[in-house]
């Protein structure tokens, strides 16, 4: 039988499975809280690289950040100069929570042992989808989650002499990789199942995004989907089938999208959601277990606009977590209400925001709805240097309450949905955001910000009877 901290007599013990974002920031907010004589503190994590930002890794491979180590925040080292035992290439492979112990795996080795743990952290992150068909695991083909990943795929474009790619889907993740390859040189085309990029928009609103990737020489395929990956005689990588026929391609790169990685947490009994994330309280504790806590791309969270439990694989909000979970470790207090799925892009110089709900969202949550979309400029028109931005938002009827925002424009754009995002946060209607007492000058935004008439065509909007 495994002995807990206070039956062997000794401080606790903290585990946390998984070495980026939420698993380290819960890790050294709880040493912070807590001194090495209170709590051990063990982390696992099975690659490479610790505390570094994801979603850098496309403006990596596109050359706009020069070094692989400036997207890294913290090395191991200094996690452990901290009092932190990271053991890095080391993959825990079950978790027992009768026994309250996990198995690890030195991922060089092959050696195991187990770990016992008087508290859990689960951030084992998300992993990118990968659709099973044909070829898809031959070389040149890449997910790009990881620096692993990163690395991988670059060490790829420098061995590989054409320069045709193909990437697959257009969400963030493809968009930006789409962007990158332009920028390395490539022939770029974009398969999507889709009818336009950037399914986290509307429609009308990805047609914006659309234009301007075609605009960047960018191939757009829409409402295609690859059912197989070519290779040639050397085993790599040639084409990709679709139903409209074959692309050529000396790479290709999976921007689909991400799921949670909780195989372990599936396997432990652990409680799941809809989505396959784990499911937490307010503390970001596990449901049902005491002792355990689990944050980042690995979980689900509350969307306070709708209501309802989703997935959403973002920086911010595993850093978040992170920060919660280590305080409530450490013997603090401290909870996370949930998101409004703020989230910002760019292809070249167009920006791409969003947050709250688009209408299918909206649709499913039940809600009745307005929609409005207005054309503004990011400063006095007068002003040099004004660009043209659209603006879409949802209101509920009758109401008014904000629903949704999105954002396509160009130099000063997608900040803006911040207003949008702590509206919404707040629970304003359309009518209460017309006050909003923003800045103002010509250099910054017309005496009316493209934010504010919107609100104000949606408040008359929601007005009028049904």
């Amino acid at each position: 039988m495994t002995m807990t901290g206070a039956a062997r007599g000794a401080r606790e013990r903290l585990v946390v499975i998984g070495g980026d974002a939420a698993g380290m920031s819960a890790a050294s907010q709880a040493r912070r809280l807590k001194g090495p004589d209170e709590l051990e503190i063990v982390a696992f994590e099975r690659g490479h690289f610790t505390s570094y930002s994801a979603c850098g890794i496309p403006y990596w491979v596109g050359g706009d950040v020069a070094e692989r180590d400036e997207l890294i925040a913290r090395s191991p080292e200094e996690h452990r100069a901290r009092g932190i035992d990271l053991r890095m290439r080391t993959e825990v492979v079950r978790i027992d929570v009768a026994e309250r112990r996990v198995r690890a795996r030195d991922v060089d080795s092959g050696a195991e042992s187990w770990t016992s743990y008087d508290k859990l952290v689960i951030a084992t992150g998300a992993r990118p989808i990968r659709p099973r068909m044909p070829g898809v695991d031959a070389p040149g083909v890449h997910g790009v989650q990881t620096l692993d990943d990163g690395q991988a795929l670059l060490d790829t474009l420098a061995r590989t002499r054409g320069r045709r790619a193909v990437v697959v889907g257009a969400g963030y993740i493809g968009v930006e990789m789409a962007e990158a390859l332009i920028k390395r040189g490539y022939e770029v085309t974009v398969v999507n199942r889709g009818s336009e990029p950037m399914s986290t928009l509307d429609a009308d609103m990805g047609r914006l995004v659309h234009e301007a990737m075609t605009g960047l020489g960018i191939t757009m395929v829409d409402d295609t989907e690859v059912t197989k990956v070519l290779t040639g005689d050397d085993g790599r990588v040639r084409a990709v089938a679709t139903g409209s026929g074959e692309f050529p391609a000396d790479v290709v790169v999976l921007g689909i999208g991400v799921r949670p990685e909780t195989t372990l947490a599936r396997a432990a009994g652990l409680p799941l959601g809809r989505h396959g994330g784990l499911l937490t309280d307010l503390s970001m504790r596990v449901r049902g277990h005491e002792d355990i806590w689990a944050g980042g791309d690995c979980v689900e969270v509350l969307d306070l606009v709708s209501g309802q439990e989703r997935h959403i694989a973002l920086g911010t909000h595993a850093n978040k977590h992170g920060q919660v979970i280590g305080t409530n470790v450490g013997g603090g207090y401290a909870t996370f209400p949930g998101v409004v799925g703020t989230a910002v892009s760019k292809v070249c110089d167009l920006e791409i925001a969003r947050t709250g709900l688009r209408e299918k969202d909206a649709r499913r949550a039940g809600l009745q709805f307005e929609t409005v979309t207005i054309e503004s400029t990011s400063r006095a028109g007068y002003y040099p240097g004004a660009s043209p931005m659209t603006v879409k938002m949802l209101a509920e009827r009758r109401t008014g309450r904000l629903l949704g925002v999105q954002i396509v424009g160009r130099e000063g754009a997608a900040k803006r949905v911040d207003i949008a995002a702590v509206a919404l946060t707040a629970g304003l209607t359309v009518e209460q955001m017309t006050a909003l007492d923003l800045g103002y000058a010509p250099p910054f935004s017309p005496v009316w910000d493209p934010v504010l008439v919107a609100a104000r065509k949606a408040a008359r909007a929601v007005g009028r009877p049904a």
